[in-house]
């Protein structure tokens, strides 16, 4: 169950935010601790993450996933109990829905949720050179993204000159947050779960109702849209979805606080994107932000960083929603019959060149 967060922990959290002529700027905050999402806001001290602008703000409100409600007179075709995919598996042993292309009717999902109207915010870090990639991402998004809902990006980088402008739709908004700069990719990997656990804290969370993370270098190429909500999201890795476990790269020392037993496992996950409700990808991030930190008092980096992390989180806490690789691609890979669109695909591009470490 989420926790209910008291008045005074809001108001104490809240009250960090500075905004002076349109802009946020330095905040202080804590190290998050497991038991509590706000925590007294004079124990945290983290000069490093900076709101530098911000374009707007979105109306407050609460959002949750209610009764599956539309409004009269919308037109779509009459589902059928005999005719579907017979290719995939359309549902997970815990009874969560497996989204693939043919297993639901955008005309139909979409009218239930524009109804509730949630604020979704997208979080992505693009540090260094993967500032290149902001442009193709953005222009995409807008084109594929859940289009006509709101949508708020939040962008973290150590380059916000680098920003591009993009023209954004009605209700749609850029936040850009500063960030160091990292000496090697699996730092500027695992930062992120910090970045967002802070941001969250004392920015997000008064912000939006749904949140995504996604890799900034990917590019949108068809319908992304609200048959992706749930309280949480997980997307199966393009790599493994055709796998057994024991073929799946988990952590497997014993030693890591990502670890998975070799007789254990239900899919991999990728970490290029998930989402779900604001405060259940809090816990989430914060889990792998915290477990991270653990490892690294023992000298120990999980073998794929924060997704081993979310493997771990999301084998003991099951997703509510498990979506096909259709939600990740890769432009590295052949498409195969079963993947009968894809909605997001990462690019291709010289690691050795791109990442501050050289890939290595």
């Amino acid at each position: 169950m989420i926790r209910s967060i008291s008045r005074t922990h809001f108001m104490c959290c809240g009250a960090f935010l500075l905004i002076l002529l349109g802009a946020i700027y330095v905040y202080s905050g804590y190290p998050p601790l497991f038991n509590s999402f706000c925590q007294p806001c004079d124990n945290f001290r983290d000069p490093e993450l900076k709101f530098i602008e911000i374009k707007g703000c979105p109306e407050k409100g609460s959002w949750r996933i209610r009764d599956l409600k539309m409004e009269t007179g919308v037109k779509y075709a009459q589902p059928s109990t005999q005719r579907g995919r017979t290719d995939v598996n359309a549902v997970t042993n815990w009874n969560a829905p497996l989204v693939w292309e043919g297993t639901f009717d955008p005309v139909v999902i979409d009218a239930i949720y524009k109804r509730l109207d949630p604020r979704v915010a997208v979080v992505v870090l693009a540090v260094g050179k993967y500032t290149r990639f902001l442009k193709g991402f953005l222009e995409s998004a807008e084109k594929y993204f859940l289009v006509d809902f709101r949508v708020t990006y939040y962008i973290f980088t150590d380059n916000k000159q680098d920003v591009p402008k993009i023209e954004l739709g009605t209700g749609r908004k850029i936040t850009v947050l500063d960030v160091p700069s990292a000496t090697r990719w699996q730092d500027v990997v695992l930062s992120r779960m910090k970045w967002a656990t802070i941001a969250i804290d004392k920015q997000i969370r008064n912000e939006a109702d749904y949140l995504f993370m996604m890799d900034i270098d990917s590019i949108f190429h068809s319908r992304f849209g609200a048959e992706s909500l749930s309280p949480l999201s997980a997307v199966l890795h393009r790599g493994y979805y055709k796998k057994y476990r024991n073929y799946f790269p988990y952590e497997r020392r014993g030693t890591s606080k990502a670890y998975i037993p070799p007789d254990e496992g239900d899919y991999y996950y990728t970490a290029a994107v998930w989402g779900g409700y604001l405060e259940e990808m809090y816990k989430l991030v914060k889990y792998c932000y915290i477990q991270s930190e653990e490892d690294a008092k023992n000298n120990i980096e999980a073998v794929w960083q924060e997704e081993s992390y979310l493997n771990r989180y999301l084998l003991y806490n099951k997703p509510t929603k498990v979506l096909s690789p259709e939600y990740l691609w890769s432009d590295y890979d052949q498409v195969p019959a079963d993947i009968k669109v894809v909605r997001i695909s990462q690019l291709v591009k010289n690691y050795a060149e791109v990442r501050p470490n050289g890939g290595q």
